[in-house]
């Protein structure tokens, strides 16, 4: 639950009070001068360098505390943004007239919710997000033997009636509601609604895939595609990617931007010394409401997006995580449109095309499939690769496929 607002004059209400706001504020200024502080030893270190050469174990170990150094100075600017970020936090506010709230009560009374507060906050963005305070009444549903509940699915489609806005529940809320109050949150349905398909393939000599993904979804509407294949295969490759994929995870969820929660990803890989941690790293972040996409690779082969007959083939140029201290990720962009499907691949299915006709003709094959499902086009990408191949698999393969569709239309499950 959300700490105790504060509105203004102008109906903007501020999610931390000011107090607390401004300790905030305060915090971050002090990572940010730590940050500096860290910076300043690493510059002046550095002009130690040239001193330090003749003794190369020395240098070395001056070069690594260094990279250490500049890797907390990130972090610590980072942790200093998501503070400001949250310290300025802003909603706009409409209070609720009696009349709306007495027909928003009388409705989730027939359903056994008693209503204590309900009002509405505008997002900086636009989008709009409810409020209920609520809870059930008491023995309201009894059967034998049993109690009903009820689902805070089943209250967001109460209220979307009641709004003429289709709303969904928050990420991470409560599945049912409880006879004490508690506050519930329901956000304003994206336009936009995603089926995905995945087809792998194990290296034949292996019993598991070195390649790991996942699907994100944020509370505002975003949703992130995550894949990383590790160095090698096997259960160290699988282990390496999968440890990017849950780190990517948590830092995302703690609020850090992706192209900090990179560099820290690749800062932690780095400093661990090991020459074979490394893994690639492919993101397709898709924002539901508007449809944009932000497409960041590092290391990761090809991502195609499919609209009807027309490909269109993303690539990047440069290392994967853990080979460099700085790393340089690769960002496109891209706006989606109903139909559209995204097809992410790991190496190991370009590795499959090259031993046959080619990862060229790829975006032709692609083009040609009339499949509505994405998880028959993963299939068929897959089964052709294999064929290519003559049915050898020398490399972990993974393909996703995720498919756009307005929630007006059904899409094809």
């Amino acid at each position: 639950m959300r700490k105790q607002a504060e509105v203004g004059d102008d109906n903007r209400i501020t999610i931390i009070p000011e107090y607390g706001r401004q300790r905030l504020l305060n915090y971050a200024e002090s990572f940010r001068d730590l940050a500096d502080l860290f910076e300043q030893e690493e510059e002046g270190a550095a002009g130690q360098d040239e001193c330090s050469k003749d003794d190369r174990l020395d240098y070395l170990w001056q070069r690594k505390l260094h990279e250490n150094q500049e890797l907390l100075a990130e972090h610590l600017k980072e942790m200093a943004h998501i503070m400001a970020e949250v310290a300025r936090e802003t909603y706009r506010y409409h209070p609720m007239g009696e009349r709306r709230y007495r027909q928003m009560s009388k409705l989730l009374k027939e359903s056994g919710i008693q209503l204590k507060n309900f009002f509405e906050l505008e997002h900086e963005d636009g989008h709009v997000e409810i409020s209920l305070t609520m809870r059930t009444i008491t023995d309201k549903y009894m059967r034998i033997g049993e109690k009903e509940h009820i689902s805070v699915e089943a209250v967001a489609d109460f209220i979307s009636v009641a709004m003429g806005n289709r709303l969904r529940a928050a990420k991470n809320a409560p599945m049912y509601l409880t006879p004490e109050w508690n506050t519930y949150y329901f956000l304003e349905e994206p336009a936009y609604h995603l089926l995905t398909g995945v087809a792998k393939a194990v290296k034949e000599t292996e019993k598991i895939s070195g390649d790991n993904y996942s699907f994100y979804e944020s509370d505002n509407g975003r949703m992130a595609v995550i894949l990383s294949d590790g160095m090698g295969s096997g259960e160290k490759a699988c282990s390496d990617s999968e440890r990017v994929i849950e780190m990517m995870e948590r830092l995302l969820e703690a609020g850090f931007r992706k192209e900090s929660a990179i560099q820290m990803i690749n800062g932690a890989l780095t400093a661990s010394g090991k020459e074979d941690n490394m893994s690639t790293l492919d993101i397709c972040e898709m924002n539901l409401y508007t449809g944009e996409c932000e497409f960041i690779k590092v290391g990761a082969a090809c991502t195609y997006i499919k609209r009807g007959r027309l490909v269109d083939r993303l690539s990047a140029q440069n290392f994967p995580l853990g080979v460099f201290g700085q790393l340089e990720s690769e960002v496109l962009y891209r706006t989606l449109q109903s139909g559209d499907y995204v097809i992410m691949l790991s190496d190991g299915v370009l590795d499959a095309l090259s031993q046959g006709i080619g990862e060229e003709i790829l975006p032709e094959i692609i083009g040609k499939m009339d499949y509505s499902n994405p998880n028959e086009i993963a299939n068929q990408i897959l089964t052709y690769c294999l064929k290519q191949s003559n049915g050898q698999i020398r490399d972990d393969m993974t393909v996703l496929v995720t498919g756009i569709w307005n929630q007006t239309d059904d899409g094809n499950s």
